[in-house]
């Protein structure tokens, strides 16, 4: 059609004023056509010219992004857009010569509920030069949700263990308890067939104290388990991870130099933002930095690192402590699994379980003697990818 259209164009001066009209008639048509699959798209579009300034916006990206388009002549894209988060990274961007760049941003509706839409900003070239620039956004709420379904299902695909474990875990201080108050029974049996004198109140107690200490134990196991099973519920919002290591560091730095630990750290300069709810992702941090101060009891080197790494923000924490083998790293983040005297085994089973919620992956590298090494990604809203500037050629 558009050959067509050329075609006919250029011989405008030999047409008829009828040729004319169903010239005009098939353009009609055709931008007709053009503007019903715009509005149709369910990708929200905003089409700016070389200076940002908005030239067409269809429905969808007025559903999608927080626009106030009244009483605005000749104002940048950025100066339309409601929500803080997603102006700066317009107006930023426009200052910088990346090109294909994208962000997700979290948005609440008037109910309360959260939306996640995620923004690209792509070049608009015509005639082989760049023209303008096309902002493009999509609602993902669905997508995340999916996502954090799939993980609470393999959550309870996990219970049937779980739950075996807890078995096996009440079932001692339930034997115990059984053994303990049939003593107490033969006791006083005894006692009724003999004198009719009681046993020793000592005697008694000590059993008792033996029972009260098995059903504070079950308590314990009830809530552990409990803990274990319960579905994290992650508030998740686009956050600077390694400030949030800052503030970290500067809660646990007194502990550590008590312990005679000294810290060592390497965080990238210019951290994008990700997807972390900042209580767990602190829960995180601190149940590791633990483990390894309990991993160096005469003190050590504990170092904490954050990177870029093929797309992904990858945290790690490292300590030079007692290490693990391989037998105890297959196992370390299975529930009740312990190395420590008074260690519940869920805290790992936790931070495994928060990483999930948070789309990350966790990695644990040790070595007996040497130390142990946890590496934690998590998927990068923001890709950035540069583009060779076009020379116009």
């Amino acid at each position: 059609m558009r050959d067509f259209v050329k075609r006919v164009t250029g011989k405008i001066s030999k047409l008829t004023p009828d040729q004319i009209q169903r010239l005009f008639d098939v353009l009609n048509d055709e931008a007709e056509l053009l503007d019903a699959v715009f509005e149709s798209l369910s990708t929200g579009l905003i089409i700016c010219d070389s200076q940002w300034h908005p030239i067409l916006i269809n429905k969808t990206a007025l559903r999608h992004i927080p626009l106030n388009t009244q009483g605005a002549v000749n104002a940048c894209v950025w100066e339309l857009v409601d929500d803080d988060n997603m102006a700066d990274f317009l107006k930023a961007n426009s200052a910088t010569q990346k090109k294909y760049i994208s962000e997700e941003f979290t948005l609440s509706t008037p109910a309360g509920a959260v939306r996640f839409v995620h923004i690209s900003v792509l070049p608009l070239v015509r005639s082989k030069k760049l023209s303008g620039y096309i902002v493009q956004a999509e609602d993902i709420t669905e997508k995340r949700n999916q996502e954090t379904l799939i993980r609470r299902m393999e959550n309870l695909a996990s219970l049937t263990n779980l739950a075996a474990s807890v078995a096996h875990e009440i079932k001692n201080p339930l034997g115990a308890i059984s053994i303990h108050i049939q003593l107490i029974q033969k006791a006083l049996k005894k006692a009724r067939q003999g004198d009719g004198v009681l046993p020793d109140k000592k005697y008694v107690e000590k059993y008792l104290e033996t029972v009260n200490e098995e059903i504070d134990r079950l308590n314990q196991i009830i809530v552990d388990f409990l803990f274990a099973v319960r579905p994290v519920h992650a508030e998740l919002e686009a956050v600077n991870p390694v400030a949030q290591m800052q503030t970290f560091i500067d809660f646990v730095k007194a502990e550590l130099n008590q312990k005679h630990i000294v810290l060592q750290t390497e965080f990238i300069e210019k951290a994008p933002h990700i997807m972390l709810d900042t209580k767990l992702f602190r829960q995180i941090l601190n149940n590791l930095v633990q483990n390894a101060i309990a991993a160096m009891p005469e003190g050590g080197v504990l170092w904490m690192s954050a990177a870029v790494k093929n797309d992904r923000f990858v945290v790690s924490v490292a300590d030079s402590g007692e290490g693990m083998d391989e037998q105890t790293v297959s196992r370390i983040f299975e529930p009740y699994f312990t190395t420590k005297a008074q260690g519940t085994g869920l805290g790992l089973t936790m931070v495994y379980k928060i990483i999930k919620e948070f789309g990350g992956d966790i990695s644990v590298k040790s070595f007996p003697g040497e130390g142990t090494v946890f590496a934690m990604s998590f998927p990068i809203p923001q890709k950035e990818r540069r583009l060779l500037e076009y020379s116009g050629e």
